[in-house]
């Protein structure tokens, strides 16, 4: 709740003389507001950009998988680092309680590998499936879970925008039979994604472009992923 002007005598008071300027824009650097807005909510775009390097997203979606037992509907669940755009496939499967909901939480925290391990936010839509995640995070991370409100898919738009490029570009494309299958496609479509994609919102280049991939000489191929569905046209290093 404190002004510029009073940060600005309580830094005096310790011994750092600093101009009322200087408060502001460290303020302002970090996504706070001055003190009479300070209150009120954020805008979506100001706390985004506070928090561009370590804000990740989450979100289902779900396909049809035909099985032995009939028509079977699979959860999938994704993970993305807004910068960077990477996402990681957190788990699939047919029934997302919250005993799996928690071991995926595990891995996803594990200090070495875990894909949140160094998340400071995660951006969560309010249904059910995600009250077992918020809860373990909460309780054994420092990770802030920011609930989006009521029918706002346009604040998850990143998430939305992946699923909506699985779903066009591998998913709606193929009929799975078995988990297996599914698993299969969205590997490597998730390869495809990371290594052969260019991304409009990441200036038209690549993730993770391979080395042996950027030169102007050499014979051009292109790699085929799950029968053709997937295409990536390169150079072969000469």
């Amino acid at each position: 709740t404190w002004g510029y002007d009073r940060i600005q005598g309580a830094l005096a008071n310790i011994g750092y003389d600093i101009a009322d300027s200087t408060v502001a824009n460290v303020l302002k650097a970090h996504g706070i507001e001055p003190a009479p807005d300070r209150q009120r909510m954020p805008a979506w775009s100001t706390f985004l950009k506070a928090h561009w390097d370590s804000i990740f997203a989450t979100d289902f979606t779900t396909v049809e998988v035909w099985t032995r037992s009939g028509l079977v509907t699979f959860y999938i669940l994704a993970v993305m680092h807004l910068k960077t755009r990477r996402v990681q496939i957190a788990g699939i499967t047919p029934s997302p309680d919250a005993t799996w909901v928690k071991q995926v939480c595990r891995n996803l925290i594990d200090c070495e590998e875990g894909f949140l391990r160094d998340a400071s936010h995660l951006i969560v839509d309010r249904d059910t499936n995600f009250i077992a995640m918020h809860d373990f995070l909460e309780q054994n991370t420092d990770t802030e879970i920011v609930l989006l409100p009521p029918k706002s898919p346009d604040l998850n738009a990143y998430m939305e925008r992946w699923f909506r490029s699985l779903k066009s570009e591998c998913l709606d494309r193929m009929i799975f039979f078995g988990r297996k299958s599914l698993e299969k496609s969205v590997r490597e479509y998730v390869e495809h994604y990371h290594r052969e994609r260019n991304h409009q919102g990441l200036d038209n280049e690549l993730i993770e472009p391979e080395e042996d991939d950027q030169g102007i000489f050499g014979t051009i191929e292109c790699r085929e992923r799950l029968g053709g569905i997937l295409k990536y046209y390169h150079r072969r290093a000469a």
